[in-house]
């Protein structure tokens, strides 16, 4: 037996003896003696015996050897603090403090004023004077100002299309689009003797019914519009054109740019494109797609973008379908098989889409930075000798992130690929090094890393089960959202009992477990795991192509560096205050990287957890993502439960505040919602007055009734509104009508599957002046047995159509899209219509196959009308609604009808 064996069984007989003999109070010379003989080789020697096993983290640790509780708690709650308030500065400094205005720069004051003037024509829907006329109207007119200005180096064409088209899209669980006679105004910025290839810029200037749409997107058509004005004025000629596209029905689903990119003659001479959206209201506008492949396209926005602000984590987020949106982007890519970068505002989604998405909410700074940065790229696309050869760039993707909007680092994704490999087998060796010594050596840490990890998952599991246990309470005691107005709320509910658990867990573990282990010998196991599993995260993501794989290379380079410089430190001197200064300082760049990806999670995701619908109960949604948020952040502060001498008072401390807010929030303490005009946070509510009428195979009405169809947006449902208009409630819940498609409702967007619940107040007929109109034009018998049904519609310029096969008929097909049926979720079938001004009767057709002839026919349709503008809009029962709604919520409201037939 060697050495370290003997020291080994004679301090275990030692400890076996003093518990027998319950010898607690050994003399203090002999405790130091055992603690000091007790240290570890660092490189990963055996287990060793504790001096004492009492004690929540050990009471009685040696001299020198244990780490003050509330130095680390404190250290590292101030830390996370600092880099937080890092991390806010730095966003802060994203939006420029800068003057503008001289000759060849972007002036926001300018694209300023066009932006107060198009919003100041009001809400501007498809097929509505304010869209179709007035804002047309004003574009054209600035334009023609431009061009009276513009530098004879370059020609400015103008044209205004108005197209009418079909297609069919997979978002929102999938239907199929129809539009007619709706508007883009097209102006095209070339060189003199012209070009054949060119760069797209597209923004659109139509908004949602009710809102004056300032940064949703009349703010990046007023910056489109100064970009073309400082362009047409410089100096410099252009290699290429810019073709600048103000689309005017994107809200319609993304109307106007397919009728762009499918019809217009100067759609085969874009070779790339940039599109300017929103999902907030002003702030910084954030690259969050790019491509497909084509990484030229990023490496011209890192060359160009004067303040980056860009990330390919956004990019695979958003692509993964996690969030319920979608941009013009798509329509370009998949319709056009053009590249292009995708950027949008991202702050304040609380305001996105309501009546106070106004213009003085957008600082002139956030425009100055957006205009500064569109210029710069389309200029250097302009002038790139790539943008002519632009398929010969095309394989590949890129790692992209910015470094807190000072500068952007890229690089191909293969390369990616070979520096995260490189990364593993860094991890690889070191952790090889110990597990595969002679076993003598190694045997107790083998084992301890093992079941280290086991607990570490255990920490983690029932780390997420308790907040997910509260999650799911105060969802069902009616108390969701508490934490929407004051974000705080939930971290101190959900954040605290997520560490909680995981330092209770550990805490057992030393206790209970670890007991005859030393605590250097812990923490550095335990090291060592957190290290093994964002390693085991870094080949993952590796492996499955993802480029978000490099903030797993940063979370394991680092501390894996940090680990090795502070390795001899660590075992002369044991955790103190210099060591725990230079642990945090190493975690510098992983910790602030981290803090900056969650803002913008949360940034992104709070608001839309407002907005989801009523089946997705949010509380539970955001308990995992802090949950998932906390994991991350513990990992390499796990050591320090096992190198602390105690974690009472941090854990009754975190214990005391989650219980505190649990109560407040079971109180009711916080409401949800807020109409403070500086920080407004609504709850949205759509109503909808509607006259629906239900026709039997005959054509006999079988029902006939009216009332306001009422869907909140949030999982709160009616539970706020109930106490200030108390005829909404439990008792007018709306019941889907089986037989008819999407339960028998007036469905703007086939969004039936996340709102199911709704109410629905009796209210006098509706009798708009322009009334839809649907009749059967033929019914004919195909060569091939089928039914073919051509319909005519006509009405006002939004309307829906549906349609439900019945028993023993199938679809095959139809005269829209691309003649394939498309099914919306549910089974039934959804397509969205949408025309401008002087639009024709709207007809198509259906193709129906009889498998088996029923006495109730083979297939029933349906189409509702929505009038989103004009008088035809309002109803005097639905203002005196309006007007009874609190001042917290943004009742958006409209009428419409719907009726109902069976063939």
């Amino acid at each position: 037996m060697d050495r370290s064996s003997e020291l080994t069984a004679v301090r275990r007989h030692r400890v076996g003896v003093e518990r027998r003999e319950g010898l607690a109070a050994s003399p203090q010379p002999e405790r130091e003696a055992l603690a000091q003989e007790s240290l570890v080789d660092a490189a990963g020697g055996p287990r060793t015996r504790k001096n004492s096993p009492g004690g929540s983290g050990g009471a009685s640790r040696g001299a020198g050897t244990g780490l003050s509780e509330a130095r680390a708690a404190v250290g590292i709650a101030l830390y996370l603090l600092a880099l937080r308030a890092l991390v806010q500065l730095s966003l802060q400094q994203l939006v420029l403090r800068g003057t503008s205005g001289h000759p060849g720069e972007f002036d926001a004051r300018q694209a300023r004023d066009y932006l107060e003037h198009i919003t100041s024509i009001g809400p501007r829907t498809t097929g509505s004077p304010e869209n179709e006329i007035l804002t047309v109207h004003y574009l054209l007119e600035q334009i023609k100002l431009i061009e009276v200005q513009s530098n004879r180096l370059h020609k400015i064409s103008v044209d205004v299309q108005r197209p009418t088209g079909s297609f069919s899209i997979d978002f929102l669980g999938g239907f199929t689009s129809y539009y007619d006679n709706i508007t883009n105004v097209v102006v095209k910025l070339e060189p003199k003797d012209g070009a054949q290839h060119a760069v797209l810029a597209n923004c659109h200037f139509d908004s949602v019914a009710n809102s004056p749409g300032a940064s949703d997107d009349a703010v990046s058509c007023s910056v489109m519009l100064e970009v073309l004005r400082v362009l047409s004025a410089s100096s410099e000629s252009l290699q290429h054109a810019v073709v600048f596209l103000f689309n005017g029905a994107e809200e319609n689903v993304l109307q106007a740019s397919h009728g762009f990119i499918t019809q217009h003659p100067w759609a085969s001479l874009i070779r790339a494109f940039i599109n300017l959206e929103a999902a907030g209201v002003g702030g910084k506008e954030l690259v969050f797609q790019t491509g497909p492949e084509n990484p030229w396209l990023v490496q011209a926005y890192v060359t160009a973008a004067k303040h980056p602000f860009a990330s390919v984590v956004g990019q695979e987020v958003f692509q993964s379908g996690i969030i319920p949106s979608d941009t013009d982007f798509r329509i370009f890519r998949d319709f056009g098989n053009i590249p292009g970068i995708d950027l949008a505002f991202i702050e304040n989604g609380y305001i996105y889409h309501t009546k106070y998405d106004t213009a003085d909410r957008i600082l002139t700074d956030s425009i100055q930075r957006a205009g500064d940065n569109i210029l710069a790229v389309l200029k250097y696309l302009a002038t790139s000798d790539m943008l002519a050869a632009a398929s010969e760039y095309q394989h590949g993707n890129m790692v992209f992130f910015d470094v807190l909007g000072l500068f952007v680092i890229a690089y191909p994704s293969r390369v990616g690929s070979i520096i995260n490999y490189m990364v593993v087998m860094a991890v690889v060796f070191y952790l090889g090094k110990k597990l595969w010594q002679p076993k003598h050596k190694t045997v107790n840490y083998t084992k301890d890393f093992l079941c280290g990890l086991g607990i570490t998952l255990i920490s983690w599991f029932t780390s997420l089960v308790t907040v997910l246990i509260i999650a799911v309470f105060i969802s069902l005691i009616g108390q969701s959202l508490s934490w929407y107005n004051h974000f705080y709320v939930s971290v101190c509910l959900y954040g605290t009992a997520a560490v909680a658990k995981i330092i209770f867990i550990h805490t057992l573990a030393k206790r209970f477990y670890y007991v005859n282990a030393n605590d250097q010998y812990l923490g550095e196991v335990f090291f060592d795991i957190s290290l093994f599993v964002h390693c085991g995260f870094l080949i993952t993501l590796t492996y499955q192509g993802l480029c978000s794989a490099f903030i797993s290379a940063v979370w394991v380079a680092f501390p894996l560096l940090t680990k090795l410089c502070l390795q001899k430190d660590f075992k002369q001197h044991g955790a103190q205050g210099k060591f725990l200064a230079l642990y945090l300082l190493g975690m510098f760049i992983p910790y602030l990287y981290a803090l900056y990806l969650i803002w913008a999670v949360f940034e992104m995701f709070t608001p839309i957890l407002g907005r989801s619908g009523s089946e997705i109960p949010p509380d539970i949604v955001l308990a995992s993502i802090l949950a998932g948020c906390t994991m991350i952040l513990s990992s390499y502060f796990i050591n320090f439960i096992y190198l602390a001498r105690s974690t009472k008072k941090t854990m009754l401390t975190l214990t005391l505040v989650c219980i505190v807010t649990f109560l407040l929030v079971c109180s009711g303490t916080f409401f949800p919602y807020s109409s403070n005009p500086a920080n407004p946070k609504p709850k949205r509510v759509f109503l909808q007055h509607m006259t629906r009428t239900f026709h039997d195979l005959e054509g006999n009405i079988v029902k006939r009734d009216s009332g306001i169809w009422i869907n909140g947006f949030d999982y709160t449902g009616m539970s706020h509104i109930t106490p200030h208009v108390p005829e909404i409630n439990d008792t007018i819940r709306a019941h889907c009508e089986e037989n008819a498609p999407l339960c028998g409702f007036p469905w703007y967007l086939p969004v039936h599957f996340l709102i199911r619940k709704n109410w629905y107040l009796p209210a006098p007929e509706v009798s708009p002046r322009n009334p839809a109109h649907f009749r059967l034009i033929s019914k004919e018998q195909t060569p091939w047995d089928s039914i073919k049904l051509t319909f005519e519609a006509t009405g006002p310029s939004h309307m829906s159509f549906y349609v439900r096969t019945l028993k023993g008929s199938k679809l095959l097909q139809w005269s829209l899209g691309n003649g394939t049926p498309v099914t919306s979720k549910g089974g039934d079938y959804f397509v969205f219509y949408s025309h401008g001004l002087q639009a024709s009767a709207w007809q198509f057709w259906i193709e129906v196959q009889v498998l088996e002839e029923q006495p109730e026919g083979m297939v029933t349709v349906a189409l509702a009308a929505h009038y989103l503008s004009g008088e035809d809009k309002r109803s005097p029962q639905l203002d005196t609604l309006k007007e009874k709604f609190p001042d917290w919520t943004f009742p958006s409201a409209w009428v419409c009808t719907y009726s109902l037939f069976v063939f």
